[in-house]
């Protein structure tokens, strides 16, 4: 079976890779996640990486490197998706794996992310399977438009 994780750069990748991010962003449109991947590669160092199996998209991730003086410099992974029929296949793994890889390449101590709070297949996967500490809460204030 032919695997391999490519880094999703054109505008083509990214709308590629719509509906599996889809389904962990379910509140975006097509346009919204098109425009707000493109802004983020430009301005905020956002990358996104698929999985592929035979040549289709099965996972998807998008990070960027960020520098806080709680973490040092870091991985803050944004995204991590695996298609719904395609879960418990190891592919998220492999994605986090890579991005793990990317981060100490680059320089970066670590990688952090979040995860919603009813995701409690997530956190077993992150902190039995990928190893990672829960740390934190993340809280936020919205107002307007995102």
């Amino acid at each position: 079976m032919k695997m391999e994780v490519k880094e999703l750069t054109t505008e083509e990748d990214v709308r590629s890779a719509f509906p599996i991010m889809n389904e962990l962003r379910t509140h975006l449109t097509e346009e919204d996640y098109e425009c707000l991947v493109l802004e983020a590669m430009t301005k905020d160092r956002y990358q996104m990486f698929a999985l592929f199996v035979e040549d289709e998209i099965v996972a998807v991730t998008g990070f960027k490197p960020m520098i806080t003086l709680y973490y040092g410099r870091y991985v803050w992974i944004c995204d991590l998706v695996t298609s719904s029929d395609q879960r418990s296949k190891g592919y998220g793994e492999k994605l986090i794996s890579h991005v793990e890889r990317w981060a100490a390449d680059q320089g970066y101590g670590s990688v952090a992310l979040s995860s919603g709070l009813s995701r409690t297949e997530a956190h077993r996967f992150y902190e039995e399977k990928m190893d990672y500490d829960k740390v934190s809460y993340v809280f936020r204030k919205t107002w307007g438009s995102t």
